[in-house]
């Protein structure tokens, strides 16, 4: 089973006035948020498992996504709300 994570626990600092009230990854593109964009790729090549890490609002990114079957996916949330972003090896590390 191929496994993979996506690193979704970012400030968005650079799209502050979108991100004040909404995580990056849940910005739209096309009408569609980025990170669905991924899960989409992702469950067309057959990655079974998503592991996801979470802190700036990231209560949204569970509350939008779920366990991931609409993609037919499992995605596991790595929350990172309490310590606060933990930067890219950090997040992974967590998880």
């Amino acid at each position: 089973m191929m496994k993979c994570m996506i690193l979704a626990a970012g400030l968005g600092s650079r799209m502050r006035n979108l991100t004040k009230v909404n995580p990056k990854p849940l910005l739209k593109v096309g009408g569609i948020p980025l990170i669905v964009w991924h899960l989409e790729k992702l469950a067309h090549q057959d990655i079974a498992e998503i592991v996801i890490n979470i802190s700036h609002l990231g209560y949204q990114i569970p509350e939008a996504l779920g366990d991931g079957s609409a993609w037919g996916v499992h995605i596991v949330y790595s929350d990172e709300q309490e310590e606060g972003a933990l930067e890219s090896a950090g997040g992974i590390v967590k998880a």
